[in-house]
This record gives C-alpha cells, structure tokens and sequence, in this order.
C-alpha cells in the first residue's frame, strides 16, 4: 500500500552482508534485524546478490492473497511469487528467497538503504515515489482501486451516507490522502481514525469503532476473509482511486532494475504464449522464433541481462505463468475469489501486456 510523506529522502546507510543461513521460507521479525543482512542499493547490486547467493525480498505477510505468513511459517500470495519467479530466474531456485516483512512506514527505508533487494509489496507506483522517494518500480502486477467496506446493519450504501461517520484508515499510505481528497470533493465530513499498523486499523473496525474501513479493495477482499464474522460487511461499489500495485527496486541500479523489470514481463508474456508450468517441456523443440527466443532455445536475451538465456524457461517451470500465479492466490478455487477483470491480458480487454522478447 502506501508511503508515508515523511520519507522523502533517506540518507543511505551501509549495512554488512552477512552469511546467509536458514529457512528461506521462513517468517522474520520485522523489527528485528536478520542474520542475513544486505547490501546498500548500489549499482552493482546484482553482483552483490549473486555473491550472497539469495534474493532478499521485502513484502507485507499481511495479506492473503498477496503475501501472508501461514502457521507454518510459509509464505503465498503475489507479491510473494513475483519474488520466487525473481530468485527461479537468478538462481534456477525458487526458494533461494529470504522475506522480511515490512510495514507501510518502514518499507522504502528498507530498499532505499538495502535492507532488502526489492520491495514487493502491494504498493502503489506514484509520480513522487517514482521521483523524490528514489524508486524504481517494475511492471504492474495488479490493477486495484480504493474502497470502503462497512457493516450491512449499517445501511451505509453509498460515500455520502458516510457523513460525519468514522472511517478507519492506515497512515502512512496513499489511501489516507485518498480519502481526504474524495471527501473534500465530495463535501462530505467525516472523522477519520488513523493508525500506523494495519492489524489495529482492522482491529479497530471489527470491534466497532469505526462504520466503516478504507483500503485497496483487493485488501478489503483479502483482509475481510479474517474478519470474527466476514458475512456482515460489505464493499461500497464506489472506487475512489486507481491504484497500480508495482514490485520496485531502489533507483540508480538499471542493471538490476532490468532483471526484475523483464522477469515480471516473463510472467505475462508466457501467459500471452500459451506456455505454463505443465507444458513448458513441450515448447522446448518449437520452432516458432517467437517461443525460440523467449525459452532461450535460440539468441542471447539472457546474456544482456547477466542472466542465463533459459531465464524464462525456469521462472515458468518453477512458478508458472501469470494466470497461473494469479489463479493461485486469487482465482476462483481460493477463498478471495477476485475477478481478474483489468487484470486480465490485452488480448481478453485487460491492462496486462509485454514488450516483444527480441
């Protein structure tokens, strides 16, 4: 989600690489710095990476569907797979992946003095974070749009039934602007209760003390589903904001700022391509140049980003094409269920689309 305007320049820190060791798929604490402490976002990032031989991916594990933390310490969502397919096309290892989870305030402090590698955290691409925050994102993943979520004994159908209600709403983000702005156009008051975390802000609202709750409407969906009784709310239709949910990665680094950009595009192009995790092996004698040259069975692709040419060939083998990472975590056989919609390809009249592989 969103960045707090209190970051606007961060002085980078340098911090020791130390050995990496552990579960990759291992929950830590965001609080609590790890063994396996980064390198400072340089331009050589990538060789630093490849030295540590692990990717260190900064995410939520906070929302389901995108990044959530199991009760076995294992990770899923989004987010999380894009930083699979990321360590699969460095490493030919999907699991050579380490997730710090970060919350909204700490998150760009974290890539910006290279804490983590890559921010993959359902957070929203900006002009200032594209600018003075010193971002770099890569390719959306997820097309999403704000909303308000309230009780059904409410009868709160709409924005101006929110009059002088009280609305909880993270700081912190782009949706507590959001709000305010919406409001005021609108010329509707309201009290809004701000908090810093997001399980005391959905806290809050489930016991009460808010009519209603405002967030990314995937996150709405997401968090809803762990609600004491998620039957009782709703989601007002009205979407107040368009939020395009992008991995980034602290600017500077175009070399590494490449690798993830066109790993992201892996996913969507083989989706494009018809190639999935099941059939990949089948397109390995193809002899369309289009497949050629993306499966790295002929040209040099890989070598121009410092990755092998069969880069595409293990993201797909190892995590599967977009619709597959998609379906996966918010398709119809979870529990979210979300519509893919704009998510969809541009050839089925969504926003998802790749550069040519060539």
């Amino acid at each position: 989600m969103r960045k707090s305007a209190l970051i606007l320049a961060i002085t980078p820190l340098v911090f020791a690489i130390a050995a990496c060791s552990g579960d990759s798929q291992t929950a830590n604490t965001p609080s609590t710095p790890g063994s396996n402490a980064a390198a400072p976002a340089t331009r050589n990032r990538w060789d630093s990476i490849k030295s540590r031989g692990q990717l260190i991916c900064g995410v939520s594990g906070e929302v389901p569907g995108f990044s959530f933390v199991g009760t076995d310490g294992k990770y899923s969502g989004i987010d999380v797979d894009v930083c699979r397919a990321i360590a699969a096309a460095l490493f030919d290892n999907p699991d050579a992946v380490e997730f710090r989870n970060l919350n909204s305030k700490e998150r760009f402090t974290a890539l910006q003095t290279g804490e983590v590698d890559v921010l993959s955290r359902n957070t929203t691409w900006t002009l200032s974070r594209d600018t003075s925050v010193g971002l770099e994102f890569a390719p959306v993943v997820f097309y999403d749009g704000q909303a308000i979520m309230v009780r059904k004994s409410s009868n709160i159908k709409s924005l101006a039934d929110l009059k002088d209600k009280a609305i909880c709403v993270q700081t912190g983000t782009t949706t507590e602007q959001n709000l305010a702005d919406q409001m005021r156009k609108r010329g509707i008051t309201y009290k809004p209760v701000v908090f810093e975390d997001v399980n005391v802000t959905f806290a809050t609202y489930a016991e009460g003390r808010c009519d209603g709750i405002t967030a990314d409407r995937s996150a709405l969906v997401s968090r809803g589903t762990i609600l004491p009784k998620p039957e009782d709310n709703v989601i007002l239709n009205e979407v107040i904001s368009s939020e395009p949910l992008a991995p980034a990665v602290a600017k500077g680094d175009v070399k590494w700022g490449d690798v993830v950009k066109w790993v992201v595009y892996s996913l969507v192009k083989a989706e494009e391509l018809g190639i999935t995790s099941q059939n990949v092996g089948q397109f390995a004698t193809s002899t369309d140049p289009d497949i050629k040259r993306f499966l790295g069975t002929e040209g040099n692709l890989g070598e121009g980003l410092g990755l092998t040419n069969d880069f595409a060939a293990r993201i797909i083998k190892h995590v599967g094409n977009y619709a597959e990472v998609y379906d996966r975590n918010l398709g119809p056989k979870t529990k979210l269920n979300l519509a893919r919609g704009q998510n969809q390809l541009w050839s089925k009249g969504g926003l998802l689309y790749s550069p040519p592989f060539r």
